[in-house]
């Protein structure tokens, strides 16, 4: 049992911010009723496919979810989506601001209906503001909240992180933000909207990137694989031609590392005794550390790192990432049965000790939950017509 058992969302939308926050409650046990329109969400087409068309990121995007088919462009698949807001705990959507209201789901006419309704809502821009009916996807909530900027090396033009960082930062908050709501309701008994933008969740982990330029003008520019006057702190190459990331910017981390050099009097050296000092001679300390790995291989690196205590660790791929026996062992990753085959992919997050959550099933064919879902919430399908 999952700590969110007996919860119930309606997950409305499609894409990834959304439906994320959707997966991200149902780890924990929601049960997610995931309405699709009759050709399938549009991530059961997206990212690499097997020849027969399936694409390999609906299994996790869809996992623990009830797909139910409802043709939300007919009057009566607004009518089942308006009945099952009814019977609901949840309803999360993604669509740009104005939509759901266009589809007779306007959220203060739900909640009139269903007082104790939360009303997740992600868009590009919020429901408020100048930019709020402008369109928006993930990439553009990067550039434009400030991210994109501070991605990449200072020479280059700033490019993408390799995922849709954006969307899933969107995802976590609006997850957060529906845990909240349901908290507040245990008190009020009342529901309420929650309210998130792309930009919001972008800007929102931006560090002190923000006060920086307030106080002192400051504006935080591209650096590559450092942070200026914080060293060591880098990727150093290995001998067959691999990178491992040190982070042994701290003075015990710093001594430990020398000595797993083999040269202890670098920590005693004044270019590299003291935090500032090591930040003034950055340049020259990286170079002293590359050599040095470069010597030896990424295995004889992370061993000796390891047994010195030196927080490091190579960088993986995904092959390296999936033959990792310590992500095995401790669930981040899982062997699932899907109708693709016995698949690998990442566990739940965070683990609880008592209800830690689970992958009870990949995303499931379309439509698989229709009937057995209207007939839960007593909607059969009276009209003899299909559901979709």
């Amino acid at each position: 049992m999952g700590a969110l058992d007996g919860v119930r969302v309606l997950e409305l939308g499609s894409f990834i911010a959304g439906p994320f926050a959707g997966q991200l409650l149902a780890d924990h046990g929601a049960e997610v009723i995931k309405v699709e329109p009759p050709e399938g969400d549009a991530m059961r087409r997206w990212g690499v496919r097997l020849k027969e068309g399936e694409s390999l990121w609906w299994p996790v995007i869809g996992r623990n979810k009830k797909s139910v088919v409802l043709d939300l462009r007919t009057e009566r698949g607004r009518r089942l989506a308006r009945e099952l807001a009814r019977r609901v705990d949840v309803l999360l959507e993604n669509f740009r601001p104005g939509v759901l209201e266009r589809l007779g789901l306007k959220p203060e006419e739900l909640m009139a209906d269903n007082p104790r309704l939360i009303v997740a809502r992600v868009s590009g821009f919020g429901q408020s503001g100048p930019y709020r009916d402008r369109a928006g996807f993930g990439s553009v909530a990067e550039a434009m909240g400030g991210l994109r900027y501070l991605t990449g090396f200072p020479d280059r033009p700033p490019p993408r992180v390799g995922l849709s960082i954006g969307d899933t930062l969107a995802g976590l908050f609006t997850a957060f933000g529906v845990l909240a709501a349901l908290r507040a309701r245990e008190q009020t008994g009342r529901g309420q909207i929650v309210d998130v933008g792309l930009t919001d969740a972008v800007v929102a982990v931006l560090e002190s990137v923000l006060t920086e330029y307030s106080a002192l003008g400051v504006v935080r520019e591209r650096t590559g694989n450092i942070l200026p006057g914080v060293a060591p702190s880098n990727l150093y190459p290995t001998r067959e031609g691999r990178y491992i990331q040190i982070g042994a910017n701290a003075d015990g981390p710093f001594a430990r590392l020398c000595q797993a050099m083999g040269r202890p009097e670098l920590a005693q050296d004044p270019r590299f005794a003291t935090h500032e000092a090591r930040g003034e001679h950055q340049t020259l300390l990286d170079q002293l550390i590359a050599e040095w790995t470069r010597s030896l291989s990424l295995e004889e690196l992370d061993r000796l790192l390891a047994e010195h205590g030196v927080p490091a660790g190579p960088v993986n791929s995904a092959r390296e990432v999936v033959q990792d026996p310590h992500f095995r062992e401790r669930g981040t990753l899982l062997e699932v049965d899907t109708p693709l085959g016995r698949l690998v992919m990442q566990g739940v997050v965070p683990k609880l000790s008592d209800t830690p959550g689970a992958v009870a099933w990949a995303g499931p064919p379309l439509g698989a939950h229709t009937a057995s879902v209207l007939r839960e919430f007593g909607l059969e399908d009276r009209e003899g017509a299909p559901y979709g």
